[in-house]
């Protein structure tokens, strides 16, 4: 038996999953940890991490290390990774050595390249999907990923994100229809760029990253089914896009109100589900299809095939999901 904790310090959030695996291939979820720090908040077009983001962030790190600490150093393995906001940051430097003066082990940048890999194996090996486009919006970056015969084709990561849209193009209040008219012809010239993106039409959108699982929690609290789990929840094109108008037609306060969205995402709501509404448009997908799993899961289950030679053998989805 080996345990493997994983620190994903995203945009927006940074989690921790602790897991134990075994030579066969099976794996349980010990424990998990999340911290919504906004990292990428106020970073601007210089891109530099702001103090207080970077307080917050080192302060969640300080209660990670702590929860780790219930480990026997020889048991446990960690392993720390960072997404979009260390990757674009022009005082990385500053920010990696601070990190290691706390949690004392270094801290990988992974590429956008590496992570939307990593958003595919968490996905693939938990998911029983063929053709799909993988969606995973974080607070600073999107990667996608389009799945043939399940196996990844292509794969991108687009500096765009739900903190970076609502930053750069929304109000945090009321949206305008000029605002939001801005945002959504800068995606969709982003988009554009996607070569790939052309040959793509109606297949499945597999979503993850908080603001898109957000969608999901919102149906579930309409319909009254908070007993399915968020790994595997399905939802159409038109009930997705009907709850993205309704979270359009209110202010902030209102939209801290609905049930499913937490109070600390809305203000970055609107642009985060924004790269999938634009998506399920783009490509003619009707559905949408909800993953708990991803970046942390990747590397997971890669350590797991490395070291064990077995595929990876997944528990139910109701053990991934985190309400």
């Amino acid at each position: 038996m080996t345990i493997l904790a994983v620190i994903d310090l995203g945009s927006n959030s940074v989690r921790m999953t602790i897991s134990q695996f075994h030579q066969d291939g099976h794996y349980e979820v010990l424990e998990r940890y999340q911290e919504m720090v906004r990292l990428s908040k106020d970073m601007g077009d210089d891109k530099i991490l702001q103090p207080e983001a970077i307080e917050r962030t080192l302060n969640a790190l300080k209660e990670f290390k702590k929860a780790l600490g219930s480990y026997a150093k020889e048991k446990i393995t960690v392993r720390a990774v960072a997404t979009a906001a260390v990757r674009q940051a022009t005082n990385q430097s500053e920010f990696l050595t601070a990190f290691e003066e706390i949690m004392a082990m270094p801290l990988e940048v992974l590429t956008g390249e590496q992570e939307a890999h990593y958003d595919y194996v968490g996905i693939i090996n938990t998911l029983d999907i063929v053709d799909a486009l993988i969606l995973d919006t974080g607070g600073a970056s999107a990667e996608l990923i389009l799945v043939r015969n399940r196996q990844a084709v292509h794969e991108v990561s687009l500096p765009v994100g739900a903190v970076t849209i609502s930053e750069s193009f929304l109000e945090k209040d009321v949206v305008s229809a000029a605002a939001l008219f801005k945002a959504t012809i800068a995606l969709r010239q982003m988009l554009d760029n996607v070569s790939w993106l052309r040959q793509v039409a109606h297949i499945p959108v597999v979503a993850l990253g908080g603001s898109n699982r957000t969608l999901a929690k919102i149906s579930r609290r309409q319909n009254k089914v908070l007993d399915l789990p968020i790994h595997g929840y399905r939802l159409s094109k038109q009930d997705a896009t009907q709850i993205y108008q309704n979270i359009l037609s209110k202010n902030l306060e209102a939209r801290k109100k609905i049930g499913g969205l937490a109070k600390e995402r809305g203000d970055i709501i609107v642009g985060g589900l924004l790269p999938l509404i634009e998506l399920l448009i783009l490509l003619g997908g009707q559905q949408v299809i909800f993953s708990q799993a991803g970046l942390r899961e990747g590397i997971l289950f890669e350590t797991i095939k490395q070291e064990t030679g077995h595929d990876v053998v997944a528990p139910e989805p109701a053990a991934m999901t985190i309400d």
